[in-house]
């Protein structure tokens, strides 16, 4: 007769309290996963995330109280769940999974990985931990009502990087900067304009029109001799740049954070500048309004007290255009005092909960939404945009956390090959089911991650492709690596990047073709911490579309074939959490966005996940992906996270989904 401990067998139930498990995060996921681990009967639990508790968390995130506010959320769910059950060993880390100490041997020291992230770039370093270590990886995540677990194990099913994801959706600098026409291009703008003007300065990010647009080929006249304007290389005056030469010595350049603190932060100079003379300077640009209507310059002196602000929840409320400008004079004085109280070389960081910051990108991108035409948005709207925020879901936390739990019971009792991927549905399907089992899936041959001997093909033109970018760009932000090191396949293995500091710095301003590599070169990319190598088979090419640096040859996820005419829409699942692309536990986190297909199908022994995309007995809805507005046909993908619905209103279109 099977000997039971509580409802689990006994043999099960003493390998809980023997067994070492990791949860990586301790956010909405996290903290029901280690509430539940502890009442299953796991005793040895070690957590780590970096991130310290908010106010916005308390909401679903039971095991922080408000007192907690500001500490670690690693320190405090250990403190909170050892309440459930004060006889487990549980050990916090407020730290980043992606710190070199917790290196292969750190994750070899575990039967079981349980992933509770909300990005992707977290999620490739873990993946990749886990499949050098050899040691099953659950993956999972939510997203308003919907969510997603499934099981990594190397040799037997796909990895996480398996399949080619979406790059985040981003938008020309042309667009940005000289013809916008969606809110979501304005409150970029906006957030780029505070880190102009308060934050780090990035070139990248320039918000002034832009002159080298070639749609804007035209004769400059300009209609006011007090317009200053930036080039991309500082703020010039214009009317010295409609007389004097294109040589750099006749034009007197400063950056924009100077020419404001020249202003000594003027709010009103600044709004004149930004809202009525950079706007009648996109007008002279006459190609760019044949076929589009015309911006509208603001004017402060005429605005003035011009109307009364909206009524209703703060938040809610759209203000008149008078209410903007007094809500961006006010947060510009409150920002530039913080910038002061700093002290000199100081800069503040954007952050969608700093109150002063979320008034600033508000107002700024809705004066900029009313400039061009567009209706303006409440800031709730704006902070949903900005911050890249679906509403979390506790209820849906507490069901993906209880699967998690369940396909970890599974790989304890040896049972892997019943493990599958789950999907929550927002609505129940054909079969009146809301949990959606699908067959993991073996492992992709062309995987650049788990393949046998993971090879690649970039195009880029080595002429114009600085070693820097080859290292930031290319391996740590596209191939997720996190100490590259990198030599060229030419015989000499000439070390062209190290991850030793200051070893190759002298080459990052060089380009690719100064150190012999052309058109089939064949380069070596080494990360020692993941125990990672990728051949990279290069490809040149004299040009690329505008904008585009290099391509991955062979993936291109946001460019899928086009639905069948039988199809109904799919939900996107996704996953992510602020708005930068690192990970919430190395720093304040970015949403990212990946596309999943949901099949509704509980057939779970005949349908796998790859096949289930084309079984004619299943339901399939396609919907365009919440952050790159694409359709994809691919099949369910454990993803990063769950299904993100996306929003009905299609100025929304670019919110990410997070937990």
């Amino acid at each position: 007769m099977v000997q039971l401990v509580g409802s689990l067998r006994k043999e099960l139930a003493d390998s809980l309290s023997t067994c070492k498990v990791l949860v990586v995060g301790a956010g909405g996921i996290g903290c029901e996963l280690l509430k539940n681990l502890v009442l299953t009967g796991f005793k040895n639990i070690e957590v780590i995330d970096l991130d310290t508790i908010d106010v916005s968390n308390l909401n679903r995130q039971f095991l922080f109280q408000k007192k907690h506010v500001g500490k670690s959320k690693a320190q405090v769910a250990k403190e909170s769940a050892l309440q459930f059950c004060p006889s487990a060993n549980i050990i916090a880390y407020h730290d980043s999974v992606m710190n070199p100490d917790y290196n292969v041997e750190f994750f070899r020291k575990f039967m079981l990985v349980m992933n509770a992230l909300d990005n992707r770039a977290a999620r490739n370093h873990v993946n990749r931990m886990c499949l050098a270590a050899d040691i099953p990886l659950i993956e999972s995540g939510t997203a308003g009502y919907l969510g997603q677990v499934t099981v990594i194990k190397k040799g037997m099913t796909e990895c996480y990087e398996c399949q080619p994801k979406p790059t985040q959706k981003t938008f020309p600098g042309c667009t940005i900067r000289n013809t916008p026409s969606e809110p979501i291009h304005c409150i970029v703008w906006a957030k780029y304009l505070f880190n102009q003007l308060f934050g780090e300065e990035d070139a990248d990010q320039e918000v002034s029109p832009d002159t080298a647009d070639p749609e804007a080929a035209c004769n400059y006249v300009f209609k006011s001799h007090f317009h200053s304007i930036c080039d991309g290389n500082g703020w010039i005056d214009t009317a010295a740049r409609a007389t004097a030469s294109e040589k750099d010595g006749d034009i007197k350049r400063i950056s924009t954070k100077e020419w404001a603190r020249s202003t000594g932060y003027d709010s009103v100079k600044l709004f004149n500048k930004l809202f009525k003379d950079d706007i009648m300077y996109l007008l002279t640009m006459d190609k760019l309004w044949k076929k589009r209507k015309a911006p509208t310059p603001l004017d402060w002196q005429q605005l003035e007290k011009s109307e009364t602000p909206g009524s209703g929840l703060k938040d809610q409320q759209v203000l008149g255009v008078w209410g903007y400008c007094q809500l961006f004079q006010h947060s510009v004085e409150t920002l530039s005092s913080q910038l002061q109280e700093k002290g000199e070389g100081a800069e503040l960081v954007w952050d969608k909960d700093d109150p002063p910051a979320m008034d600033f990108v508000t107002a700024a991108a809705n004066l900029r939404m009313h400039i061009f035409s567009m209706n303006m948005k409440s800031r709730f709207d704006v902070k949903s945009m900005a911050g890249n925020i679906i509403p979390a879901i506790a209820t849906t936390n507490a069901v993906i956390a209880g699967l998690i739990v369940l396909e970890g019971l599974k790989i304890l009792a040896g049972e892997l090959e019943s493990c599958r991927t789950i999907f929550l549905n927002k609505c129940p399907n054909l079969r009146k089911k809301l949990l959606v089992p699908c067959v993991l899936d073996p492992p992709s041959t062309n995987c650049y991650v788990c393949a046998s001997k993971p090879e690649v093909t970039v195009k880029l033109n080595v002429h114009k492709t600085m070693v820097l970018s080859l290292q930031d760009r290319i391996l740590k932000e596209r191939f997720g690596m996190v100490a590259p090191d990198v030599q060229i396949e030419d015989g000499k293995g000439t070390i062209l990047i190290s991850s030793e500091e200051g070893e190759t710095e002298a080459n990052n301003s060089k380009f690719l073709a100064d150190f012999g590599i052309r058109n089939g070169s064949r380069l070596q990319a080494d990360d020692f911490l993941q125990d990672y190598t990728l051949l990279i088979n290069v490809l040149h090419i004299e040009e690329l579309e505008r904008d585009v640096e290099f391509e991955v040859v062979g993936e291109a996820p946001d460019k899928a074939p086009p639905p069948q005419t039988n199809q109904e829409e799919v939900n996107s699942i996704t996953n992510g959490n602020k708005d930068s692309a690192q990970p919430s536990t190395s720093s304040k986190a970015s949403a990212d966005d990946d596309d999943i297909m949901i099949v509704d199908s509980d057939e779970e022994e005949a349908v796998s996940s790859s096949s289930a995309a084309t079984v004619s007995t299943s339901t399939k809805r396609k919907h365009p992906d919440a952050e790159t507005g694409e359709t994809s046909t691919k099949r369910p993908r454990t993803e990063q996270s769950s299904a993100a619905a996306a929003p009905t209103d299609n100025d929304d279109d670019d919110i990410i989904a997070l937990d």
